[in-house]
């Protein structure tokens, strides 16, 4: 065997096994701290549950009424549980990850008839408001993207309150907000949008 050979076949092993080393760190509970389904936060009663790694999936939650909240104790589950809990709200589409909570073809203040709540792009003429879903784009490491709750409002900063950030990151993330003549902006270049209760 040549040694050119050798190396190429070294090479694929590593990524073969780095790749599967990857997935494995991705769905098992690496951080001995907490254990999965353990509550972490909470807002406005409706709490946070830790996921373990980020790919972890549990059951699916559903309703006593049918409706589908989603796969325990993934980020998009835990919005769902807390529209439905805390607003009695249930979206008509009830499926999709968390980047589709954004529709690109909704215009900024208008309805999204597939959530049922008002959609705010962003930037936006519209200030976001403490109980704004907010949705973040995929990345690389997270095609999915990740949705979140905004917790507080101050001049220069939003808080939001997070299910499975990840088994090392907090539930709960500061993100700068920049406000001008023309409107608002979250300053996190992955956010998408923000979306409201129809008042």
């Amino acid at each position: 065997m040549s040694k050119k050979l050798k190396i190429v076949i070294a090479l694929s092993l590593a990524i073969i096994v780095g790749y599967i080393s990857f997935r494995l760190i991705k769905k098992i509970n690496p951080n001995p701290k907490f254990q999965v389904g353990q509550a972490l936060d909470s807002l406005n009663g409706v709490k946070v549950y830790y996921n373990g790694g980020v790919s972890h999936t549990g059951k699916r939650n559903v309703s006593e009424d049918g409706y589908n909240i989603g796969l325990t104790y993934q980020c998009v589950e835990f919005v769902k549980r807390y529209y439905y809990e805390y607003y009695h709200h249930k979206m008509p589409d009830s499926y999709g990850n968390a980047k589709d909570f954004y529709d690109n073809s909704v215009k900024d203040g208008f309805i999204s008839t597939k959530r049922g709540l008002v959609q705010y792009t962003n930037p936006s003429e519209s200030k976001p408001a403490i109980g704004d879903l907010v949705v973040f784009d995929g990345t690389i490491g997270n095609p999915y993207g990740h949705v979140a709750i905004i917790s507080d409002v101050k001049a220069r900063y939003i808080e939001i309150i997070q299910q499975n950030p990840g088994p090392f990151a907090s539930s709960r993330v500061i993100l700068g907000l920049d406000s001008n003549l023309t409107g608002f902006k979250i300053l996190e270049p992955k956010l998408l949008s923000w979306l409201r209760m129809i008042d």
